[in-house]
């Protein structure tokens, strides 16, 4: 099967039948369409809601915040989920002295605000100073977090207009590019490398300035923190996708795929009869 033309754009091309399809070999992308629209609105409505949410109760009702991340540390003010609150002293590696600048419970807050607290409390470390304040209120979560959600939209809405099944995770992840920009990678067989290349440089700059943070003295600053955060919410979602959209059974079989550069998927014992006729 080889591609007999397509357009500028590399969007959709000719299979040997004559059919205008995508260029992956199939005539619609349904599933990719939902999960980057899907992807786009969670992300989207968490990141819009991170500026609202401190909009909505009163001017410096949140208090700044020192908390863990994957624990619930501010639902309440005197009980098990108020960790939070209890801490006392400034210098302990994790929290601070909350009584200073004021005891704080999400669960009191109207339901909106209340909702998207929450989930920055189970999420996000709040540390404040690697937070905004909005209207004299700390947001629901860090900067870095905040890269991450902008990065985790972008990619929903690039994945939405881009992204084709293309057999593997591996080449479904690639097949954001145009395939003309991947004719090189896939003549000489350089997708794993490519694969992993890009994953890397997603993921390696928020390991390294996170991880200095942990076991030096190094501390980051906001810009950086916006920065990697958006790489790694962009390699994350960008990987989940691929792992949601990478769907073989879509296929009559491996024949149907259409991949970069002519290339073609080949089954391990047609491979060798093929080359056994040669």
């Amino acid at each position: 099967m080889t591609r007999e033309k397509s357009d500028n754009r590399n969007y959709y091309t000719v299979n040997y039948s004559g059919l205008v399809v995508n260029k992956n070999g199939l005539d619609n992308r349904i599933r990719e369409k939902k999960v980057g629209f899907w992807i786009a609105a969670v992300s989207g409505f968490l990141l819009l809601s991170f500026f609202i949410a401190p909009l909505t109760v009163e001017n410096g009702k949140i208090p700044k915040l020192s908390g863990r991340a994957n624990s619930l540390d501010y639902m309440t003010v005197n009980d098990s989920f108020s960790w939070g609150n209890k801490q006392t002293s400034d210098f302990n590696e994790i929290g601070h002295n909350q009584a200073e600048y004021g005891y704080f419970a999400w669960s009191e807050l109207n339901f909106y605000a209340a909702a998207i607290y929450a989930f920055g409390d189970l999420n996000c470390h709040q540390k404040h100073e690697r937070s905004w304040e909005i209207n004299g209120n700390q947001m629901p979560v860090c900067t870095r977090d905040v890269g991450i959600f902008f990065g985790a939209f972008i990619l929903g809405l690039a994945w939405m207009r881009l992204g084709h099944n293309r057999w593997t995770i591996k080449d479904t992840f690639l097949s954001i590019f145009p395939d003309r920009k991947l004719n090189p990678i896939y003549e000489i067989n350089r997708r794993g490398t490519a694969f992993y290349g890009l994953g890397l440089l997603c993921v390696l700059p928020i390991v390294l300035d996170g991880g200095l943070q942990a076991v030096t003295d190094y501390e980051s600053n906001t810009i950086k923190r916006l920065f990697t955060g958006s790489l790694f919410g962009i390699g994350f979602m960008w990987f989940f996708c691929s792992s949601l959209c990478a769907k073989p059974s879509h296929f009559q079989d491996e024949s149907q795929v259409l991949l970069p550069a002519n290339a073609r998927f080949v089954q391990p014992d047609k491979f060798h009869q093929e080359t056994n006729e040669e």
